[in-house]
């Protein structure tokens, strides 16, 4: 006979998510954020990409549907971590080939966390799937792809956010709002950034078979196809031109990003940059281990500079920036800020905000960078916030296209030697037909290089 009660199972899974939904809503999330559960893939399972989606679950209720990556181990691992983060501990489904996950699912959010030469048709084929779209900086390998995100996230209606998580940090808006802001630097008229960590990956490992649990071949993806010396997982891949744009594209975007946010600054009007591979010439690595650039624009200059060996300019400082002022001068990191001002007056130093007590999961997350953790879950609701009011996010797409290609045009004048204006409605450097045409890397085949009139 059948009974009038509800179904125990299903009662318990609905008292578990008024639950959890009066915790986030108790954490100060947004009620319209707290209300529906995403369904959500990742694309690219390693460090950041799991980070990622991790900083996501812990804000706002989601369904992690679908994982995609070429190293079976690593997918295996990731899809382990999801299901035990997993209100119900399903296990999301598994893919090899992201094009298979998107024509299979509907997605309301796909994470992008591949290597740097794989953003862009991702990114592009997530949005014309229906999902909104995370993709990690930068944005792609050379300016036109950063160009055809742009245009198929204006096409798709999508809203795009770029994992330049500066933008959220919260001692960083603070620096923004009571320092910059608020006027106390003055007339800002030269700018300062700068690298100075030891991470050029270098060696000559040797070349050797490809593991059964590697697919070498959809990992390369458009990229140039080199012999396969090992995993080239976490830092190995980022030692090669043909994968990314180097430390300048790696470590410059997010400094001249900021600082872009900051000034309120767009397309810098002239980019210029010397340097190459000065001091470690003993392994197979081409990235420049020593590089300066400058980003002109009226009555400002902002410099970078990156060395990958000795020791930093600044102790306090080794991954920063400084903005000068004629009232003062703003140093400011991932990890603190001091303002110093002219003459009298006070200065002022701010920390990194941790999270600890907040999110104690933190402290058992292995890899985790628990500076970055607040600022990618602020940065996580944004992106949700900007999805349910059709808005654009504090770091969209367009934005990380412009501090993207700047940095991938500095290498173009290095590479040739001489200053390079880029106009971007014409998407040409102007008066100079052979740089214009590296603004496209050639595809390896079968893959089609996008085109933001074809996307």
């Amino acid at each position: 006979m059948r009974n009038n009660y509800p179904d125990r199972r299903k009662f318990i899974r609905g008292a578990s998510a008024t639950l959890a939904l009066a915790a986030l809503r108790a954490n100060g999330m947004p009620a319209s954020i707290a209300a529906q559960t995403r369904r959500v893939a990742l694309i690219g399972t390693g460090w950041y990409g799991k980070s990622d989606l991790f900083r996501l679950m812990q804000v706002a209720p989601v369904e992690v549907v679908a994982l995609c990556d070429v190293d079976r181990h690593q997918l295996e691992h990731a899809a382990t971590m999801v299901a035990e983060r997993q209100q119900n501990k399903t296990q999301p489904k598994l893919y090899n080939d992201y094009r298979q996950l998107l024509a299979e699912n509907k997605l309301d959010i796909v994470l992008i966390a591949t290597p740097d030469h794989w953003h862009a048709l991702t990114a592009i084929e997530a949005m014309k799937s229906g999902a909104n779209v995370y993709v990690q900086k930068p944005i792609s390998v050379d300016v036109i792809e950063g160009e055809a995100m742009v245009a198929a996230a204006r096409k798709y209606n999508r809203v795009v956010q770029v994992g330049t998580q500066r933008k959220s940090t919260p001692h960083l808006i603070d620096a923004k709002k009571n320092i910059v802001d608020a006027g106390l630097l003055g007339k800002v008229s030269h700018v300062e950034m700068c690298c100075y960590y030891h991470m050029r990956d270098n060696g000559n490992p040797p070349v050797t078979a490809v593991p059964d649990f590697f697919d070498y071949e959809m990992w390369t993806g458009p990229a140039p196809m080199r012999p396969y010396d090992g995993l080239p997982h976490v830092r190995w891949w980022r030692t090669f031109m043909e994968y990314g744009n180097g430390i300048m594209g790696d470590m410059c975007i997010h400094m001249f990003d900021t600082v872009r946010w900051m000034l309120r600054i767009g397309w810098p009007k002239r980019v210029s940059s010397s340097g190459g591979i000065y001091v470690d010439k003993t392994g197979k690595s081409n990235i420049a281990d020593t590089q300066t650039a400058l980003f002109e624009y009226d009555g400002l200059n902002c410099v970078w500079t990156h060395r990958s060996w000795g020791t930093p300019a600044d102790p306090e400082y080794p991954w920063a920036f400084k903005l000068y002022g004629e009232k003062g001068t703003l140093c400011a990191s991932t990890m603190q800020y001091d303002f110093i001002p002219e003459g009298k007056g006070d200065k002022i130093h701010k920390d990194v905000v941790y999270e600890k007590e907040k999110y104690p999961e933190d402290l058992k997350e292995p890899d985790i960078e628990l500076n970055a953790a607040p600022a990618t879950r602020l940065h996580m609701l944004n992106f949700l916030d900007a999805i349910d009011k059709k808005i654009k996010p504090i770091a969209d797409i367009e934005e990380g296209h412009i501090s993207t290609a700047s940095c991938i045009i500095a290498n173009l004048s290095m590479k040739l030697g001489r200053p390079l204006s880029y106009d971007p409605l014409k998407k040409e450097i102007i008066g100079d037909a052979e740089a214009t045409k590296l603004l496209q890397r050639e595809y390896r085949q079968p893959w089609i290089h996008p085109h933001p009139d074809t996307v």
